[in-house]
């Protein structure tokens, strides 16, 4: 991976555009003042895999708490991380849904990326073959996931928890989400790690979920954000939460009825499989606990993936989450 590069002429162009721009945090209660929307909304360039994370940012373009609160969203979605992380290295994105073990990978490869915040994700180990009800029943079977990613990382943190190694499984890559999906359905495959909207399609092709990342206690999931974005564009972040909270508010005090076509669009939901969704609630965005972060770390060192020293206050930004 290489360095991002931004040109001074570009650095001092921002830096000029963004004073006395976005929007300002309050001390007392996080809430966020909205921006002077006489003054042009930075530009916030966001890149997205299609998965349930993207939502509340789509929310807020369309409803326009973007602009109301100093920046201007552009969303770009990408079909696979590989192609996400070409734009992100390029220096094209300024802010990328991504994971720990991702973190990891970017700051051993020279790359100076935050997180910023937690972000809504999430993972189920799903299974078609009937010998096995629970994760001790792995042994010997064959899983699928994608190597070196937070879906391996997943894998193993459940396998052990369940008294199982790596090596207890045999383990084969499959990147392609949706290729999972049809080699476990068509019994090729015992097992397979799916994200939204995969889990309800295998669900409702019979399938069954042994563990998710939450029962196993893992939150990987987060906003990145290369450190030179943040010192170009600080209030612009702020103003970006300060919209997300807004999305996040407006999904609660709305029936599902009224933003649920997002999901269908933008996460990629099977129309008829409509009734089926199971929209999870978002918060406010908070902050990755460290915790978290160091195990995750502790893990990719295990890979071969992280050779640095790298402690939680080396990759969290608090620049727009407290």
């Amino acid at each position: 991976m290489k360095p991002f590069i931004r040109s001074g002429l570009l650095l001092t162009t921002l830096a000029l555009a963004l004073a006395g721009c976005g929007s300002k945090t309050s001390s007392e209660n996080g809430a966020t003042q909205p921006a002077d929307t006489a003054k042009e909304p930075v530009t916030v360039t966001l890149g997205m895999l299609p998965s349930i994370d993207e939502v509340p940012f789509v929310i807020a373009q369309q409803q326009g708490f973007d602009v109301k609160h100093g920046v201007k969203f552009d969303i770009q979605t990408f079909k696979s991380a590989k192609d996400r992380d070409a734009a992100f290295q390029a220096g094209k994105l300024d802010a990328i849904s991504a994971d720990l073990v991702a973190i990891s990978i970017y700051n051993q490869a020279g790359l100076d990326v935050k997180i910023a915040s937690t972000t809504i994700g999430g993972f189920s180990l799903l299974t078609g073959n009937d010998s096995i009800q629970k994760v001790e029943d792995l042994k010997g079977k064959t899983v699928i996931f994608s190597k070196n990613t937070s879906t391996e990382y997943t894998i193993s943190q459940m396998l052990k928890q369940a008294g199982l190694t790596d090596a207890d499984i045999t383990a084969t890559e499959v990147p392609q989400i949706p290729t999972r999906l049809e080699l476990l359905k068509n019994g090729k495959a015992d097992a397979a790690i799916l994200p939204e909207p995969f889990v309800t399609m295998g669900k409702a092709a019979g399938l069954r979920v042994l563990s998710t990342e939450k029962e196993a206690g893992l939150s990987p999931f987060v906003l990145a954000v290369p450190q030179k974005v943040i010192d170009a564009k600080a209030e612009a972040i702020q103003g970006m939460y300060a919209a997300y909270n807004e999305a996040s508010d407006y999904m609660k005090s709305h029936d599902q009825a009224d933003y649920l076509d997002v999901f269908i669009k933008e996460v990629g939901y099977p129309e008829d499989l409509k009734s089926e969704i199971a929209l999870p609630e978002y918060p406010h965005a908070v902050q990755m606990e460290e915790a978290q972060v160091e195990a995750a770390f502790a893990w990719a060192k295990t890979k071969g993936l992280l050779k640095k020293d790298l402690a939680p206050k080396d990759v969290i930004s608090d620049v727009g989450v407290k």
